[in-house]
């Protein structure tokens, strides 16, 4: 972990934040290339009612469409939450050649926390950095759990 890491999961937390306050699920992502954010991404799957409208497959798709092509092997993801199947499915395939998160996800991690798909023999590995604002990012997880809660309680 480096203080270039923090930086970019900084940003991506901001996204992650502006999900919390839509009342998503927060989740936020930014790709980096050559140092800069080319695209970012954040849960909208309720909002979308579509389960496909998750933060990395929202970041990337953008940085698909700016860079005109589908392989992203010159950029870098950081995202608040371990990714899922479905998200690290869309990083394999994306070349994306390496991945930072920042909370763990004993649900539906695919990184490590249930399995880890970038140890299986397909055909692209990403280097995997865990743990990066690990406190931060589970914290605005935490809270927007502990608010819908407290939410139905008063409601209900």
């Amino acid at each position: 972990m480096t203080g270039r890491d923090e930086a970019f999961m900084r940003e991506a937390l901001k996204y992650a934040y502006a999900a919390a306050e839509e009342g998503e699920v927060p989740v936020g992502a930014v790709i980096v290339k050559d140092d800069q954010i080319i695209a970012a991404g954040r849960n909208r799957r309720e909002n979308g009612k579509n389960a496909l409208c998750h933060a990395e497959l929202e970041a990337i798709h953008r940085a698909c469409t700016l860079l005109g092509g589908w392989r992203l092997w010159q950029c870098e993801l950081f995202v608040t939450l371990e990714p899922c199947p479905m998200c690290a499915g869309a990083i394999i395939n994306a070349r994306i050649p390496r991945v930072v998160y920042g909370a763990k996800d004993g649900k539906a991690g695919s990184c490590g926390s249930i399995v880890n798909l970038f140890e299986l023999p397909y055909n692209h590995r990403p280097e995997l950095v865990g743990g990066v604002l690990e406190q931060e990012c589970a914290q605005v997880l935490r809270d927007f759990f502990k608010k819908l809660r407290d939410k139905k309680e008063t409601s209900g």
